[in-house]
């Protein structure tokens, strides 16, 4: 069945960057949208890009856009989040998610696949 597991959440200066990365499996993902989420402790789970795997289009949340880069490898079925120039409030547990078909992307609700997310934390 399908599963997400991401990857590459490091301690990082601000400033500095990070790659993670989403192994997908289980099925083939045509069709899909594939985003990443981010949770600090006692916030919400708070929407940061997400890419739709057909055709690569890219939706960013304000806070990250210019910052972070969504891409995917179709070969590898791997989803990546490029994170440069970062901030101590980007800290948080970075979690993958997907759901088949068009659906409105920075909603988490409207994904139906979890990954067990990556702690990333900037230090100042």
């Amino acid at each position: 069945q399908v599963q997400l597991v991401e990857s590459g959440g490091e301690l990082v200066q601000a400033g500095g960057s990070l790659r993670l990365s989403c192994a997908a499996s289980g099925r083939t993902f045509s069709g899909y949208v594939m985003g990443w989420f981010r949770q600090a402790p006692g916030k919400e789970r708070e929407f940061v890009a997400a890419i739709r795997w057909n055709g690569g289009s890219t939706y960013y949340a304000d806070s990250v856009k210019g910052r972070f880069t969504i891409s995917r490898d179709n070969a590898k079925s791997t989803v990546y989040l490029q994170m440069n120039s970062l901030k101590p409030e980007d800290t948080a547990v970075y979690y993958c998610a997907a759901r088949f078909g068009p659906i409105i992307a920075s909603v988490a609700t409207q994904y139906d696949y979890w990954g067990q997310g990556t702690q990333v934390t900037v230090s100042s």
